[in-house]
Order: structure tokens, then C-alpha cells, then sequence
């Protein structure tokens, strides 16, 4: 049976936003600050984020500033005084690092921080009205045929029937196929392992206010405190086998995870031991969509450019799509599919862009020992990563 939605004319569009998540909470709290009102229909009874921890580089902190939450997510944040500290996997010997206290705000007007997940949800869902999120409305059918009203059919057998819809579903977004075409994903060979570790637990190397990476044959792994400093988060990633569970509820075995990295440096050992069970995920790959808007209807976040984790943006990129998309929307409400071709035509690029060298950082992660890794090492060390990364660390959702 079809679901029949009512629908009324009326001179302030309705904005749906598909999606509680970071990216679906930034863009409502991005409206909101514009004045603008819209309704958030996330599918879980309460909101929440899995996974653990995040890097938020200048360019999302820039943002995040202008939304007036920094006072509140720097309580649970840790600003990092190190960044990008390549170490290779034998004996953790420094390859390059970013002097992120000295630089960073000298450069960027920001520093770096990183959180776990929920806090910077939380404090997301904070700047939006409470009346302005449903929860427990999954969204399982959305019609966008030209000419009739939007549809959006949830669960429980309702409707409801916007002017405007940001979906902001995530990887698996059910609005993604009627936006634009998009490829099938491809299996990367890797997954991702992840795990939370108390600091009293951790070896003293990983309790500094630093993002460090080791690097070796096959295999990275990443690690840096979050929640005040409480935690610290670790994320690795390995060849997958035949693991292909793409999902962040799935997970691994504590012997699993120490296989991985056998041979690598003790305290690296010590700190994955730490970690006990960690989740685990297969990452598939996608390519860049040619479009993510039709109409009135446009995508945003992990729905329009999901991309490898290799390069820590994922959150940073939903973030400017939300300030962006508040900003063309509110320069032409009027005429909301004009504004969402603005907002794409801002952000499709860049974001594309992200996606691509995102996919080129795991390749040189993982070198092998010999010729190759040797220039890459020296090339870490010659290069002076902060100033190379102007392009990301400097974009402000302001411009353009």
C-alpha cells in the first residue's frame, strides 16, 4: 500500500534533514544559526555516535568556531600540540612531524584538536531546538519525481512531504540512488580496526597531545588522546582477508588484532594489548558521484563523498558542507534548487579532490621495505606538511 502524504503550499519552504549524525546535526545547527527551521528525522531512538575518536584540523575547527560551539566541545576536546608524527613500525624512529603548538595557530588563526565521536555530537545537538529532531523515524522509501511533491515514507508506515531535503544518511544513504548515479563500491583489500584505551593504561608514548602514525609493510596504525584526555583512541589498518563486513558494530578478537602488527615496536604492542576487543570494518571504496543534487533534493557528508580514512577529514568535510549549504540557502531560500546547485557547485570539487588523495595515502602507508619506502621516508622528511596542507587547513566555508 502507498503512503499518501498531505501537502500545503507555503512561502517558507519545509527542510527535511535525513540523517542525526554529525553531518545531519552540523547542517541543522548551521540553519538554525541562519534563522532558517528545518526538521532532522533520524532513525535511532536516541542519538548517539559509534566509533570512537576524530581529528578536527583548522579547517573544521574554523568552522565549528563560527557556530559558537568551541567553548563547549574544547571541555572535551584535546588540542594536540603534535600532528601527522610518522614513525616507522620497527622502532618508532620519527620520520617527519608537524610542530602543531608553534605553527598551526601561526598559520591557519586555529589549532588542531581531536574528540571522540559522541562529544562532538552532543555538543552538535546542543545548537539545534529540541523540537526540531524526531527520532525513530528510518526513512525507507523517497520519491523525487519531477514535477510531484517530495515524499519521504519512514518506517512505521508515515510521511511526510518537504520543500527541501538535505540527506545526510550516511554510506549507506537510501537517497544517494535517486540523486545520481552512482558506481558500485569496491572492496579495498583492508579493513580497519579500532579500540579505546584508558591513559593510565597506555604506554607513555601514546599519552602525549599528539596524532601519531605508524607506518609499515601493509599495514598503519593511528593514535591520539580524546575525551579530555581520558582515552586514547588507536585505529589500524590491515590487510582484510576475507573479512567484508562494512560496519562499525562488527568486531575482532584481541589476538586478532596483536597478529596484525606481530614484529612491530613493544610499545605498540603494549598499547594494542590495551585496547581489548576492538570493533572492526571492511572499507570499500567508492568513487566520486558527477552530481549530488536534483532539484530540491541534495546530498551532504558521508552520503555525498565517503572517502578512505587515510587523511582524517571525513567529519571535517560534512562540517563545511553543512556551513556551506546554510549559507547558500540563506542568500536564496526563494529558490532552494538554485541554492542547492550553488552549494554543489562550492563544495563538489574539494570534496572530490579530498577523496582522491585520501584513496593515494594508503598506497604509501603501506610500502614495503626497500628503494620506494626509502624515498618515501626522506620525502617526509624534506617536506614541510603544514605549509603543503594550506589547501585543506585554510578553507573557509565563508568564501566562494
Amino acid at each position: 500500500m502507498t503512503a499518501s502524504c498531505a501537502y500545503s503550499a507555503s512561502s517558507v519552504p519545509r527542510i527535511a534533514v535525513l540523517g542525526g549524525g554529525i553531518g545531519g546535526l552540523a547542517a541543522a545547527a548551521f540553519m538554525h544559526l541562519a534563522g532558517i527551521s528545518c526538521t532532522v528525522y533520524e532513525q535511532a531512538r536516541e542519538l548517539r555516535e559509534v566509533g570512537a575518536g576524530l581529528v578536527l584540523a583548522p579547517n573544521a575547527i574554523r568552522a565549528l568556531r563560527k557556530l559558537g560551539v568551541m567553548d563547549d566541545l574544547a571541555t572535551r576536546a584535546v588540542r594536540l600540540d603534535i600532528g601527522w608524527e610518522f614513525r616507522r613500525w620497527q622502532d618508532g624512529t620519527v620520520l617527519s612531524s608537524e610542530d602543531l603548538a608553534g605553527r598551526s595557530g601561526q598559520l591557519y588563526g586555529e589549532h588542531t584538536h581531536t574528540a571522540h565521536r559522541a562529544d562532538l555530537l552532543e555538543v552538535l545537538r546542543l545548537a539545534v531546538p529540541a523540537t526540531s529532531i524526531e527520532l525513530g523515524r528510518k526513512c525507507v522509501d523517497v520519491s523525487i519525481a519531477p514535477n510531484d511533491p517530495l515524499r519521504l515514507v519512514f518506517s512505521d508506515g508515515s510521511c511526510v512531504s518537504p520543500d527541501v531535503v538535505i540527506a545526510a544518511d550516511g554510506i549507506h544513504s537510501i537517497v544517494r540512488a535517486a540523486v545520481g548515479e552512482a558506481a558500485p563500491p569496491e572492496f579495498s583489500g583492508l579493513c580497519a580496526f579500532r579500540g579505546l584505551v584508558p591513559v593510565e593504561r597506555a604506554p607513555e608514548l601514546a599519552r602525549r597531545n599528539a596524532q601519531t602514525l605508524w607506518i609499515g609493510p601493509g599495514h598503519h596504525l593511528v593514535h591520539y588522546p580524546v575525551s579530555g584526555g581520558t582515552l586514547v583512541n588507536l585505529v589500524a589498518i590491515a590487510p582484510a582477508g576475507d573479512f567484508r563486513v562494512e560496519s562499525w558494530s562488527a568486531t575482532a578478537t584481541p589476538e586478532e588484532f596483536r597478529a596484525e602488527f606481530d614484529g612491530w615496536d613493544p610499545r605498540l604492542i603494549d598499547l594494542i594489548l590495551a585496547a581489548g576487543a576492538p570493533g572492526r570494518w571492511a572499507l570499500l571504496d567508492r568513487a566520486p558521484l558527477p552530481r549530488w543534487s536534483h532539484g530540491r533534493v541534495t546530498l551532504l557528508g558521508d552520503a555525498a563523498h565517503p572517502m578512505m580514512p587515510f587523511f582524517g577529514q571525513g567529519a571535517a568535510q560534512a562540517i563545511e558542507d553543512a556551513a556551506v549549504l546554510a549559507r547558500c540557502l540563506a542568500a536564496d531560500l526563494a529558490d532552494p534548487a538554485r541554492a542547492l546547485e550553488r552549494y554543489e557547485a562550492a563544495r563538489r570539487p574539494r570534496t572530490t579532490r579530498m577523496q582522491e588523495v585520501s584513496r593515494g595515502r594508503g598506497h604509501s602507508n603501506h610500502l614495503p621495505d626497500g628503494p620506494e619506502q626509502e624515498a618515501r621516508d626522506k620525502s617526509f622528511a624534506d617536506a614541510d606538511h603544514l605549509v603543503a596542507s594550506a589547501w585543506i587547513y585554510g578553507y573557509d566555508t565563508d568564501a566562494g
